[in-house]
């Protein structure tokens, strides 16, 4: 659940560029910052799980723990590119 919400910030911040008070880099900070706590978050707990899936005997639930970290992988991967992407916007404005 969590890594899909990491994966649903993006368009959450995009929809928030529409509104009055919120502009692009504002919008890619937050993604950035939301987007990968809540995939690490993803992470963290489908690691619990993958680990109290081990000690079952019927291993139910390893793909969905292994989906679930994934999916946080990708959340993470996708916040530190706009992490990264707006830091590169700061420094072209910085050196103009």
């Amino acid at each position: 659940m969590f890594g899909l919400l990491s994966l649903a910030a993006i368009p959450a911040a995009l929809y928030a560029t529409r509104l009055k008070n919120v502009n692009l880099p504002q919008a890619v900070g937050g993604e950035a910052v939301v987007g990968t706590l809540l995939g690490l978050i993803a992470v963290l707990l489908a690691r619990g799980a993958r680990f109290k899936v081990e000690r079952t005997l019927s291993r139910a639930g390893e793909g969905t723990a292994r989906l679930g970290k994934w999916l946080g992988l990708l959340g993470i991967c996708l916040g530190l590119t706009a992490a990264l992407s707006l830091a590169f916007f700061g420094l072209l404005l910085w050196s103009e």
